[in-house]
């Protein structure tokens, strides 16, 4: 799996009493919002067109009356050496990424710290989630976004997805 042979980034950052805090980042995953109920219809064409394969999957267990199968929230899907995240764009993601449709998802093992090092960098906290497990693949996550609009939803090791139906 690709995520085993990542490389890992230190970076410190205003810890207890002011000694350093270090923050690692293991990985950084584009996450690309389609248009709902769509992320499944998606996810088969990565397959088709690029040999995708699928490491993951969560979906919203509280399914649309409009929609036959539940909403996807994350697939995380290996093309090549790199990583995506393909998830349903619902009203509340299109509010989150201003409609743009993407967002990034970087993996910290300490989130808390992570938001407050990009805080104070200029990037203002968009949707704090402290203990939901609804953030990118099922994980702990906060969402920011940079000076220069771009969202990122910074989040913690989550739990191991349900597994991916053949």
């Amino acid at each position: 799996m690709a995520q085993e042979n990542a490389e890992v980034q230190e970076v410190k950052v205003g810890g207890l009493n002011g000694s350093p805090k270090v923050v690692v980042y293991s990985f950084l995953k584009p996450q690309l919002l389609v248009q709902a109920p769509k992320a499944a219809d998606a996810v088969q064409f990565y397959k088709a067109a690029f040999g995708a394969e699928e490491l993951k999957r969560a979906t919203n267990p509280k399914r649309k009356a409009e929609h036959d199968l539940p909403l996807i929230l994350s697939a995380e899907l290996k093309i090549g050496p790199s990583v995506i995240i393909v998830g349903d764009q619902t009203v509340e993601t299109a509010k989150t990424t201003d409609g743009a449709g993407f967002s990034f998802c970087l993996e910290a093992d300490d989130v808390e710290a992570a938001v407050t090092k990009a805080v104070k960098a200029g990037a203002s906290v968009v949707e704090p989630v402290p203990d939901s497990e609804a953030g990118c693949c099922g994980a702990r996550s906060v969402t920011v976004k940079d000076p220069f609009g771009y969202v990122w939803s910074i989040y913690s090791a989550g739990k191991s997805c349900a597994d991916v139906e053949a």
